[in-house]
């Protein structure tokens, strides 16, 4: 019996690493300044397939290749912590109110709506649920998480998740350090920098010498703001650079609407001239599929008939 359970044991050792495998691809990849590969941030997973922040959208955005799923974090009433991006209820689920006025338990007797509000089969998961759907196939990117990632972090411990996570904000350096410098060495970090406000390159001179991120958000109106251009020289093999294509303000109107009508003047323009690395996208399937054909990625099978 004994010899059996040691040959178990060895067998489930080589599974185990090759089951961490992917992520640790990803990680490699997000973390190499000079990898140019894109890599590509499911927005609320791919809730064009399933309603968002929903375990069956994280498995999706796996399938098609997603680097990232972006998810989002409200705290019940009773303290559990939930994936939901509004803190009421009414948009996403059957529900009404506040979440934080709900317990956990009522929140699941719910179901989720997708993206043309039709009540589904899904119901919210659990912070925790969604980690372990994840954990060794696909970073997490948390939103909404930055004002209770003492709470969240134990979560992350229990899971063995702690290493796939990205965090974000826009506080000041000093305040980051402050806030989460205990979890820095364990977690990415990464600044939203909007360049159109004052101060914008100051910021990011302040990062770059008190934290080295492994890449910035990019936030930027229209063209006629220079700095775009000049950021990318300044970060050139030292950071990468992250823009969402979510809708036209956040990256000069080079988004998902722009990008389906013509790619190269959306996505393309993105990385080429502005020597973007990260996309955060509400079109996962049609983003990878245009990297692809750019050769702007190691070869993926695109799942879009799932």
């Amino acid at each position: 019996m004994k010899n059996y359970l040691i040959i178990g044991i060895i067998l489930l050792f080589p599974f185990r690493l090759f089951a961490d495998e992917p992520v640790k691809a990803i990680y490699a990849k997000i973390t190499n300044p000079d990898n140019k590969e894109v890599t590509v941030v499911a927005h609320r997973a791919d809730w064009r397939f399933a309603p968002e922040n929903s375990l069956a959208a994280i498995e999706s955005s796996i399938r098609l290749g997603a680097d990232v799923v972006e998810l989002d974090v409200q705290k019940t009433k009773d303290g559990q912590l939930i994936l939901m991006h509004d803190k009421t209820l009414d948009r996403t689920t059957t529900g009404k109110g506040k979440v934080a006025e709900w317990t956990l338990d009522s929140i699941r007797t719910l179901r989720l709506k997708n993206g043309a509000a039709l009540r589904t089969k899904h119901r919210v998961p659990t912070l925790e649920e969604a980690l372990l759907t994840a954990k060794g196939r696909v970073m997490v990117n948390l939103d909404k998480a930055y004002p209770i990632f003492d709470e969240i972090f134990p979560i992350l411990e229990k899971t063995g998740t702690v290493e796939q996570i990205i965090m974000k904000g826009s506080k000041p350096v000093a305040e980051v350090k402050k806030d989460l410098g205990k979890y820095l060495d364990r977690i990415i970090y990464m600044p939203i920098v909007h360049l159109d406000r004052p101060g914008a390159m100051q910021q990011i001179d302040d990062f770059m010498k008190e934290l080295h991120p492994v890449a910035f958000e990019l936030l930027f109106e229209s063209d006629t703001c220079q700095l775009p251009k000049q950021v990318r020289t300044k970060l050139e093999g030292k950071s990468k650079i992250w823009y969402n294509t979510l809708w036209d303000t956040m990256a000069g109107g080079h988004d998902d609407d722009k990008s389906l009508e013509n790619p190269d003047e959306g996505y393309g323009y993105l990385i080429d001239k502005l020597g973007a690395t990260i996309i955060q996208t509400d079109r996962t399937a049609y983003l990878l599929e245009y990297l692809q054909v750019r050769k702007k990625r190691n070869e993926h099978k695109i799942d879009v008939f799932h």
